[in-house]
């Protein structure tokens, strides 16, 4: 009994200093599923054919300690938990064809059951911006899409929550992931 009450009791104090657990992925799956959400997405637009589309690569960013760790530890990036981003954008694009392009992918997030998180619609003295940010409710992948009236230009970002990658994996570039969604033979 003693013994059993040690380990409780060691577990729940290693849980209190180092956070929740990071969950363990595959970083080639996290890119690859951020090129798929970014083809939904670009199809979903449904623009034009005369809109180029500037191309975006899949990119990592800093995550940090969690738990009471994380106090001895801050702005103290981890080496072996990374998050995922990919962002792309569409340029010389006008009001009423952003406004149709949002409209059509919001519902196509909430048929698929992602939820809403931020409506980001604003008006200033000179500047007007449409957006939003949708959320995956199974694993936090997330959606941004913004337009505005001073560079007409509609952003797309898809982003990954932090994840633990394998041993060894610190961050390292996906030469073949450049990603143009026009170009989908050139899928990773």
């Amino acid at each position: 009994m003693l013994v059993a009450l040690s380990v409780a009791a060691a577990t729940a104090a290693n849980r209190v200093w180092n956070g929740a657990p990071y969950p363990s992925a595959d970083p080639d799956a996290v890119a690859q599923r951020l090129k798929d959400q970014s083809d939904e997405l670009y199809d979903g637009f449904a623009l034009p054919e005369k809109h180029a589309v500037d191309s975006g690569r899949v990119d990592t960013g800093a995550c940090y300690y969690r738990g009471l760790r994380s106090i001895a530890h801050i702005d103290e990036a981890r080496s072996d938990v990374r998050s995922f981003g990919l962002d792309w954008s569409v340029p010389d694009i006008p009001e009423a064809t952003a406004r149709d392009a949002q409209r059509r992918v919001r519902q196509q997030l909430v048929k698929q059951g992602w939820k809403l998180t931020h409506e980001g619609d604003r008006a200033g003295a000179t500047l007007r911006e449409l957006g939003f940010r949708f959320e995956n409710p199974e694993g936090g992948d997330q959606v941004d899409v913004q337009w505005n009236d001073s560079t007409t230009t509609l952003f797309i970002s898809v982003y990954a929550p932090c994840v633990q990658g394998p041993d060894g994996f610190e961050e390292y570039d996906w030469p073949e992931a450049a990603w143009h969604p026009k170009e989908q033979t050139s899928r990773l």
